[in-house]
C-alpha cells in the first residue's frame, strides 16, 4: 500500500508539521464544503465547527475556491462566523509559489472531505494533547 494511503500516516505527518511549527495552514474551499452552492438546503455545520474547533488550537486559515466574487465569499465567510485569513492567496510567510496556495491540508468536496476532516479532527486531538503536557 502507497504510504499516505494509511491514514493514520496522514495523521502523523500532519500532527508532526503542526508541532514542529504552532501551527498549520489550512486551506478549504468554499462551494460544497462550506456553503451550499446548489441551494439544495444543505448544512456544512460539521466542517465549519471543526474549522472553529481547529482554530482554538492554532491554524491558518485559506478559502481556496474558483469563485471570482470574493467580496461575497468574504462576507460569506464573516456572516457565518467561518475562520480564514486569506482568500485565494498564500499566506505571506508561505514561501511558495504556484497556481495552488500552500497548505498542510486541503478540504474540499470532491476531494475525500470526509477523509480529509477525520485525518484533521485526529491530529487536533493529538496536539491537543500534546498542548496539554
Amino acid at each position: 500500500m502507497d504510504y499516505y494511503m494509511n491514514d493514520q500516516n496522514c495523521v502523523d505527518r500532519l500532527f508532526n508539521e503542526w508541532r514542529q511549527h504552532g501551527k498549520i495552514i489550512i486551506a478549504y474551499d468554499m462551494d460544497d464544503t462550506v456553503f451550499d452552492f446548489h441551494n439544495k438546503g444543505l448544512q456544512y455545520t460539521d466542517v465549519v465547527s471543526l474549522l472553529n474547533d481547529v482554530k482554538k488550537v492554532g491554524a491558518y486559515f485559506i478559502c481556496f475556491t474558483g469563485r471570482t466574487d470574493l467580496d461575497i465569499v468574504k462576507q460569506y465567510l464573516i456572516n457565518k462566523d467561518i475562520p480564514f485569513d486569506k482568500i485565494n492567496e498564500n499566506m505571506d510567510f508561505a514561501d511558495f509559489t504556484g497556481r495552488k496556495v500552500y497548505a498542510n491540508i486541503y478540504l474540499d468536496d470532491r476531494g475525500g472531505l470526509s477523509a480529509a476532516c477525520d485525518i484533521l479532527r485526529r491530529a487536533m486531538v493529538l496536539m491537543q494533547d500534546y498542548i496539554s503536557k
